[in-house]
């Protein structure tokens, strides 16, 4: 099976290095002050412009308003909009209308009640991220290394392309991605020696997990 991989909350070169010799398909930059992978515009921009093509440049952003986004897209080459707070489906349409960017909709996920939600944002986005729904009172939205049941959306399609997230790691992955067919992963906690710093090792590890299922 040919899993893309997506790498997250990468903020340094050599994070980016790692990416792109584990043979990435997106990188993701996180513009949420309260995360400890949150990068400034400027180092962003840098990070970007060091990606070879045929790698996605993502920007993950929680319930930003107009003002923020649209300094991230004028700044930082981007391929994509993550949107992982609480957006609306109409607040998704308005974004890719506004930016004409394709959108990817985080919707977390801790019990069979929350998969109404990926059915109606499938509807309006171009990309689905499928996570772990964070505990009640969690500063961040993801990120957490927490998974859930996975085999809740075992065989579930959507309208459009969908990525698992939420606690993988090298030594889960592959079973994630057998237990839900996923042919898209993300990860971001799980590549971590520390919170916000990226292992090489690990990044190389997840990816060769994941692309071996």
């Amino acid at each position: 099976m040919n899993v893309r991989v997506k790498f997250c909350g990468l903020s340094r070169p050599e994070d980016i290095s790692a990416a792109i010799a584990a043979e990435a398909a997106y990188v993701g930059f996180v513009f949420f002050p309260k995360s400890p992978r949150c990068v400034s515009l400027d180092t962003a921009r840098a990070l970007a412009l060091s990606v070879p093509p045929g790698i996605a440049k993502v920007a993950l952003t929680v319930d930003a308003d107009d003002t923020t986004l649209d300094a991230i897209v004028n700044t930082v080459p981007l391929d994509m909009l993550q949107l992982h707070g609480h957006e609306s489906p109409e607040r998704v349409s308005a974004l890719r209308s506004r930016h004409g960017l394709p959108i990817m909709k985080a919707v977390g996920v801790s019990d069979a009640t929350d998969l109404e939600a990926l059915d109606t944002y499938g509807k309006v986005a171009d990309q689905l991220l499928v996570d772990a729904k964070p505990p009640k009172g969690a500063d961040l939205p993801g990120g957490n290394g927490l998974a859930f049941d996975w085999r809740l959306i075992a065989g579930r399609r959507w309208p459009v392309p969908w990525m698992l997230a939420g606690g993988l790691t090298p030594a889960n992955v592959a079973e994630a991605i057998r237990l839900t067919g996923a042919r898209q992963v993300d990860v971001s906690s799980g590549i971590e020696s520390a919170p916000g710093v990226k292992d090489a090792g690990l990044i190389a590890a997840f990816a060769a997990a994941a692309k071996g299922a």
